[in-house]
C-alpha cells in the first residue's frame, strides 16, 4: 500500500523511513557537498560579485533535475531552482557572499553547501509528492540585502516556509536578529578663517560632534535590543578652515521594525537639535532599505531542532539579552514562516567575522555541522511537504506573532 499514490509506505513507520532515506542521501552527498563548500571558501566573492559561487551552485542543482532561473530581481548572482509545482511550497535559502579582507569569516560557504544538500536530498526522497521545493540563491547578505530585493520582487509570495541554517559560535534553535538601518547625517555650515574671521563661520564639524553628544545621551535610555553606533566620515580638509561640511554615519538596530522607525526619528531629532544650536543645516538620509527584524516561527524551529538533535547536535534557545546582529532574512520572515537557527563550528568564546572563524568554515567541525544541518533541513522539508497540518500550524503561529507585534 502507498499513500497518495506517490510511493510512500502506509503506516506509522513511513515518516521515519523518509527521514532515514534523507539521512542516507546526505551521507552519500558528503564529498560532493564538501567540495562545494571548500571551493567557495577558496574563492571568496563579495556582495553582488558572487559569479563563480552562483554558477557552481546552479550547475549542481541543474544536474539533479532542478529547473533553474538566474538573474532574479535584476540581480545577476541571484537564482531560483525549482522542483515540483504548487503548494505546499518550501524554500531553502542559500547565502554565498564573503567579507572584505576576511573571506568566509561568516561561514556562508557552509550555508550554501548545507542548503544545496538539503535541496538535493529532499527532492530525491519526495519524488513526485504534491507541492514544490525551491532552492533560492540569495546574494549580498553582508552588504546590500539580496533577500530584500527578492522579497520585494515576489519570490516568496507563494512560499509556505523559508528555511536556512547559519554557522556560529553557539548552537541556538533560533536567531535573535534585530531590525537594522544605516543613516547618513550631513551638516552644512559656512567656511571661514578660524581666527581671522571666526564670526562669519558656521562649524559643520562642531554641529556633527554635538549630534554625537545628543546620541550618546539618547543611548543611555534605549531599551534592550536597541543600539546606535556612529562614525565620522567627513570632517573638514584643513585645520585653518572652519569646516563647511561634515558627515557622519550611524548604524541603528532595534528589536522590531516599528521600534527601529521610532529610533530613526529620535536620532533625526538629535541631529536637528544640533543644527538648531549651531546655526548649521542638516540632512538625514536612510542608506539602502535596511533589514526588518527576524520573526522566528516556533512551530518550524522546534521541528528543526528536534531533527538536528537526531542528527547529533543539540541546540538550545538563545541566551537572554544577547542580540547577534541583523540579517536580510528578517525581510523574508515578516512575509512567510521562517527559521534561522545557528549551529556552532567554534568554541563559544570565539566570534564570527574573524580570521579564526574563516578557518573554522573549512574545518572538520564545520563539515560535521554542514552535514547534520543539511539532514535536519531535509527532514523539515519532508515534514512540511507531507503534513498539511504542520503548514497550517506554522501559518497560524506566523499570524499570531504578527498580531502581537513580534
Amino acid at each position: 500500500m502507498t499513500v497518495r499514490g506517490w510511493g510512500i509506505p502506509e503506516g506509522m513507520e513511513w515518516h521515519e523511513e523518509l527521514h532515514e532515506r534523507a539521512d542516507e542521501r546526505i551521507e552519500h552527498l558528503d564529498e560532493r557537498l564538501w567540495a562545494v563548500a571548500t571551493a567557495l571558501h577558496e574563492r571568496p566573492e563579495l556582495s553582488y560579485e558572487e559569479y563563480a559561487a552562483a554558477e557552481r551552485l546552479t550547475a549542481e542543482l541543474a544536474a539533479d533535475g532542478f529547473e533553474v532561473e538566474t538573474g532574479i530581481a535584476g540581480l545577476p548572482t541571484a537564482f531560483v531552482a525549482r522542483a515540483g509545482e504548487g503548494r505546499p511550497c518550501v524554500a531553502l535559502l542559500l547565502e554565498y557572499d564573503a567579507l572584505p579582507g576576511l573571506g568566509h569569516a561568516c561561514g556562508h560557504n557552509l550555508i550554501a553547501a548545507t542548503g544545496l544538500g538539503a535541496a538535493l536530498a529532499a527532492k530525491d526522497v519526495l519524488g513526485d509528492a504534491p507541492g514544490s521545493l525551491l532552492a533560492v540563491g540569495t546574494p549580498a547578505e553582508e552588504r546590500g540585502g539580496g533577500k530584500v530585493a527578492l522579497a520585494e520582487a515576489g519570490v516568496f509570495d507563494d512560499v509556505d516556509a523559508a528555511l536556512m541554517v547559519h554557522p556560529g559560535v553557539h548552537s541556538w534553535s533560533w536567531a535573535p536578529l534585530t531590525a537594522q538601518v544605516e543613516l547618513k547625517v550631513t551638516f552644512h555650515g559656512r567656511a571661514a578663517h578660524p581666527t581671522g574671521d571666526p564670526e562669519h563661520g558656521i562649524d559643520a564639524l562642531a554641529a556633527l560632534i554635538q549630534a554625537f553628544g545628543a546620541v550618546s545621551a539618547l543611548r543611555q535610555r534605549l531599551p534592550a535590543g536597541s543600539h546606535v553606533q556612529g562614525i565620522i566620515t567627513e570632517g573638514g580638509e584643513a585645520t585653518n578652515i572652519v569646516p563647511d561640511r561634515a558627515e557622519g554615519r550611524f548604524g541603528l538596530r532595534a528589536l522590531t521594525t516599528d521600534a527601529l522607525d521610532r529610533l530613526v526619528e529620535d536620532v533625526t531629532t538629535c541631529a536637528e537639535g544640533a543644527a538648531l544650536a549651531t546655526g548649521a543645516k542638516v540632512d538625514v538620509e536612510r542608506l539602502g532599505r535596511g533589514y526588518a527584524h527576524f520573526r522566528d516561527n516556533p512551530v518550524l524551529s522546534e521541528r528543526f531542532t528536534e531533527h538536528l538533535a537526531a542528527c547529533g547536535i543539540h541546540a538550545t534557545p538563545p541566551a537572554p539579552g544577547v542580540f547577534l546582529g541583523s540579517s536580510d532574512i528578517g525581510d523574508v520572515s515578516v512575509r512567510v514562516p521562517a527559521i534561522h537557527p545557528f549551529v556552532a563550528i567554534t568554541a563559544e568564546e570565539m566570534s564570527d567575522h574573524t580570521p579564526e572563524f574563516a578557518q573554522a568554515a573549512a574545518s572538520p567541525r564545520g563539515r560535521v555541522a554542514m552535514l547534520a544541518s543539511a539532514a535536519a533541513l531535509a527532514r523539515t522539508v519532508i515534514d512540511l511537504r507531507t503534513h498539511p497540518a504542520l503548514v497550517s500550524r506554522a501559518w497560524d503561529c506566523f499570524r499570531d506573532s504578527a498580531r502581537n507585534g513580534r
